[in-house]
């Protein structure tokens, strides 16, 4: 195996009294004559109704109705775009809890997306990331509308717009796509996913067999684990990639790729993209049998905002080709087969027939170990790296290159 990179890549009324006195009452006891008042200073009356129209629209605008919008509208303001990316990784004003009341704030940020090409289509999920239509996805989701196909989201509420492809990233299987027209919708919160424990509640929400808005909940399960997904999809690209994922245990089927796996204060901590399976099932793929896999949300930002800013993603590289190996001390992890002249290895004293076992604290059991290791980490990144040479072992510090270099 070798170390693969991408080529490309919201009242209050106005009183209606004008009147010099207040409403006689005749319940009421005779009321004693005011004391004597200064006079009262000039009228001005234009200027009286300059003040008066001011407080009309100030109404209005609060209000937010239809003459609200026409005075908006007058002045061509726009809302502000609200963008998850720009925030940094927090949940501290969302809810807490129970399953409910996490679906209940996630829901309004998650979409169905349906693909329709020439050969039929297909089906998946989407986290909405700005308030103007970014919304985040697989790649092989939306591959194939790469290649002459059509995209169409459809949002909680039922509403739905078409879609187009903003950019996609194949090494990750990532892929941000634009809602045509929209504004207003709901941008998710994105987590930290470095902070899980295997064990932590978690919450996964998506549109499964193309049943919209479906909510399962697990647990995690295991942390760093190195996924190989491979074949290819409607669009005939090999999207073969190994993902550094988050293990859980809430059932993923197919269809939930794309979508949101969140933490229990709503914030999205990785992005469904993979299963287990033992046979076939429906469509020739099975059901959950409580291994998903997602994307952890630390990468998903980094790729994604990349992809929103340049239609491409770059990713760190070591710069070798490895394959499953153990050392002469019995110790597996990844063999290196080839150091490409120039490159992060190279510049470290990396040479070919060493055996990395570890990448920093985290241990390197095979090539796709390493891949994900490497892959979770942003070019210029440096690492330490474990590596055992003819029987003996020594730590390399390395700083990490870049494939878009």
């Amino acid at each position: 195996m070798t170390e693969t990179t991408s080529p490309l890549p919201p009242y209050q009324p106005l009183d209606s009294h004008v009147g010099g006195g207040a409403p006689h009452d005749p319940w009421s006891p005779p009321q004693q004559p005011p004391p004597p008042q200064p006079p009262a200073p000039p009228r001005r009356g234009p200027r009286r109704g300059v003040a008066l129209l001011v407080a009309v629209a100030l109404g209005a605008g609060l209000v937010g109705g239809g003459a609200g919008a026409a005075l908006t509208a007058a002045t061509e303001d726009k809302p502000a775009v609200v963008n998850a990316l720009d925030a940094k990784p927090s949940g501290a004003d969302a809810p807490t809890g129970s399953v409910e009341r996490v679906a209940a704030a996630v829901l309004p940020s998650v979409v169905s997306i349906e693909v329709r090409t020439a050969g039929g289509g297909g089906e998946g999920t989407g986290v909405i990331l700005s308030s103007d239509g970014l919304i985040l996805t697989n790649n092989h989701v939306v591959a194939a509308a790469a290649q002459g196909g059509t995209l169409r989201v459809t949002f909680n509420d039922g509403t739905s717009k078409a879609a187009t492809i903003v950019g996609r990233d194949p090494v990750t299987d990532l892929a941000v796509i634009r809602a045509q027209g929209a504004s207003g919708l709901r941008p998710a919160t994105l987590g930290d996913s470095s902070t899980l424990d295997p064990g932590q509640a978690v919450v996964a929400i998506g549109s499964p067999l193309g049943l919209q808005g479906t909510v399962t909940s697990g647990i995690v399960s295991a942390l760093d684990r190195p996924v190989r997904t491979g074949g290819g999809d409607a669009s005939g690209e090999d999207r073969s990639t190994v993902i550094d994922a988050i293990q859980t245990d809430a059932a993923i089927n197919p269809g939930n790729s794309g979508g949101p796996l969140v933490d229990m204060q709503g914030r999205v901590v990785g992005i469904n993209s993979a299963i287990a399976s033992l046979g076939s099932g429906l469509g020739g793929q099975s059901g959950s049998i409580g291994l998903g896999f997602a994307i952890p949300a630390n990468q998903a930002r980094r790729i994604a905002d990349q992809l929103t800013k340049t239609g491409q993603a770059v990713h760190a590289q070591l710069g070798v080709s490895v394959s499953d190996a153990s050392s002469s001390s019995g110790e597996t992890g990844a063999g290196i087969a080839a150091v490409q002249p120039g490159s992060a290895a190279a510049k470290a004293g990396l040479r070919a027939g060493d055996v990395v076992t570890r990448v920093g604290d985290r241990a390197v059991d095979s090539a796709d170990a390493l891949i994900a290791a490497v892959r979770s980490q942003p070019p210029g990144a440096k690492v330490t790296l474990t590596v055992v040479r003819d029987g003996s072992t020594r730590t390399t510090a390395v700083t990490l290159g870049s494939d878009g270099s």
